[in-house]
């Protein structure tokens, strides 16, 4: 999975009207993003982390951040080139619905292997149909919103985080003492949702759309770094991006090695608890964040303020294996967080080097947001391991990175 922006993988008529949307084509989009969202966490969240540890005990965390970083170098350059296939045949339905379905097999393949490199290779297959799917749903929002019915089509996708988020680990932990089950269930899930939304969102073809060559990708990518503020604002992005996605990869052998768990409480279970309460708190700081930074507008000063409530959200548990600790680390993670990303994309757009080129620099920021997710199971899988299997140094580590990312906004001078 990466992060990405509504309307970035393929916006090529950024500002432009467009076609009315599909009546109901907001709740449809909804759904599409939950479901893919309740694979992305239930899955390597809870049941490949279950998984891996099972085939190998004493290597679990090493293994975790290989399977990990490997698929999402997968996933990474496989979403571009899934959303070209798309451009090019200017249909997305047709896509939606071969990801989706796709996912079903996949699923049943990642629950039948026994080994670190069969279970590398059915979750590098997991990622490349989920890719699929998402690189088409993704661009729905540029193909068939209106420009000024954006902001509600944004705000009903971004619902599928949190949304997936929680449904995704309380079926997790519901299966986690029967893998093949849960990932037959979460296949099914995304299959639904491309069926139902390919029956319901009906789509006109689009114009066919060439794809840039990849020097001119390259040279874009180059051009938009040199922009003084952008570049900042990328920096800022991809620290954050960083720690945050080093401790979350890990959260459940957090729970299972490092957490005094009251009795009867078990790591799955304790992860269902947490991600809703996380999900809560993104949602509430997402909205009031991104209200209260329109209200003063003060970008920067809430960017900044997010990233080192983040910062402090991981010093929590750094300083308490409690599972009190645990609970307030979700709350005022999920509060950084949430404002973070909601006010940070906000400033991005302020600072945006061309207007004309704007969907070519949001998609340039994304790579601020894949890139860290591929190198943060390595580095925290190397922490963990040269500390011994201690899991202080990586929340101190994360911290560390969100201070950076505040402090990164700091030179921005065009965006208060």
């Amino acid at each position: 999975m990466a992060l990405s922006s509504p309307g970035t993988d393929s916006d090529r008529t950024a500002g432009s009207a467009g076609p009315r949307p599909t009546r109901g084509l907001l709740p449809l989009l909804l759904a599409g993003n939950t479901a893919m969202y309740a694979l992305y966490i239930g899955v390597p969240g809870v049941l490949l982390a279950l998984q891996i540890e099972a085939i190998d005990p004493a290597e679990k965390v090493a293994n975790f951040g290989l399977v990990s970083g490997i698929s999402a170098i997968f996933a990474t350059i496989f979403n571009p080139v899934a959303g070209a296939l798309s451009d090019r045949s200017g249909r997305r339905n047709p896509w939606i619905l071969a990801g989706g379905l796709l996912a079903l097999p996949v699923m049943l393949l990642l629950g039948s292997v026994d080994t670190i490199l069969l279970v590398t290779i059915a979750w590098c297959l997991g990622q490349a149909v989920m890719n699929v799917y998402q690189a088409a749903l993704t661009s729905v929002v540029p193909d068939r919103v209106p420009t000024e019915a954006r902001g509600k089509a944004s705000a009903a996708v971004g619902l599928g985080l949190p949304v997936g988020s929680t449904i995704g680990a309380l079926l997790g932990a519901a299966f986690s003492d029967d893998y093949r089950t849960g990932y037959l269930l979460f296949g099914a899930i995304v299959a639904a949702a491309a069926v139902l939304f390919t029956a319901c969102a009906r789509e006109e073809r689009m114009p066919v759309k060439a794809p840039m060559p990849v020097k001119a990708q390259l040279a874009a990518f180059a051009g938009a770094l040199k922009d003084h503020d952008f570049r900042w604002a990328f920096i800022g992005r991809a620290l954050l991006i960083l720690g945050y996605f080093a401790v979350a990869g890990f959260q459940l052998y957090i729970l299972k090695d490092r957490t005094d768990l009251p009795a009867g409480l078990a790591p799955e279970e304790a992860v269902a608890i947490l991600m809703p309460v996380n999900s809560v708190a993104m949602v509430v700081s997402t909205v009031l964040g991104g209200w209260l930074s329109d209200r003063y507008d003060r970008r920067k000063l809430f960017v900044g303020a997010s990233a080192v409530l983040a910062a402090v959200a991981l010093l929590i548990p750094a300083v308490s294996s409690s599972w009190t600790a645990m609970l307030a680390f979700s709350v005022v993670n999920g509060l950084g967080f949430g404002c973070y990303m909601a006010v940070d994309t906000a400033l991005v757009t302020m600072v945006l080097p061309k207007a004309e080129d704007a969907a070519r620099d949001m998609g340039v920021l994304n790579v601020a947001n894949a890139g860290p997710q591929i190198v943060a199971p390595f580095v925290a899988s190397v922490i963990v391991s040269l500390s011994g299997g201690g899991y202080t140094p990586l929340f101190v580590f994360a911290a560390v990175l969100s201070v950076l990312g505040a402090l990164a906004v700091r030179p921005i001078q065009g965006v208060r």
